[in-house]
């Protein structure tokens, strides 16, 4: 697999996507940079993820948060670690700052309780189907599979 090397930019704009979709839970948001960093764009091999997502893993901490911070700094040093780390969070708290004031003012409107209802299953099914990705990619032998379980 060929190793491709995005600009400053091209990852920039990863990272803000990802600080904007990034619902679910660590395991949601892991899936969706080993979908992107790896498969689609082969920004990093899947062996450098692994480890690094085994090194996130083992320290205190959001593991996902440490994840971006980690492959950001791999793609373009301290500026490419902090973008990742800071971009990670600050479109998140955006987002749920707004769905926060929403509920607060309009939730007991049925249009709106409905809407916040059916985002549940969703969500559920984003870090469902995030498992289920990252549980093919990286265990390949029975016994990785036992110690998963």
């Amino acid at each position: 697999m060929k190793i491709e090397k995005p600009t400053f930019n091209e990852a920039f704009l990863f990272w803000l996507k990802l600080g904007f979709i990034s619902f679910g839970g660590p395991a949601g948001q892991i899936a969706i940079m080993r979908d992107f960093l790896v498969d689609k764009k082969k920004w990093i091999s899947n062996y450098k993820f692994l480890n690094a997502l085994n090194y996130c893993y083992l320290l205190p901490g959001p593991e996902a948060q440490q994840l971006a911070i980690y492959t950001g700094w791999l793609l373009h040093g301290t500026k490419g670690g902090l973008t990742g780390g800071i971009l990670f969070v600050l479109p998140s708290i955006f987002v749920l700052l707004c769905l926060s004031i929403i509920y607060a003012l309009y939730g007991k409107l049925p249009l709106v309780y409905s809407i916040f209802d059916g985002l549940k299953p969703a969500v559920v099914a984003i870090v469902a189907v995030a498992l289920i990705r990252i549980t093919q990619k990286s265990l390949s032998h029975f016994i990785h599979y036992l110690i998963a379980l």
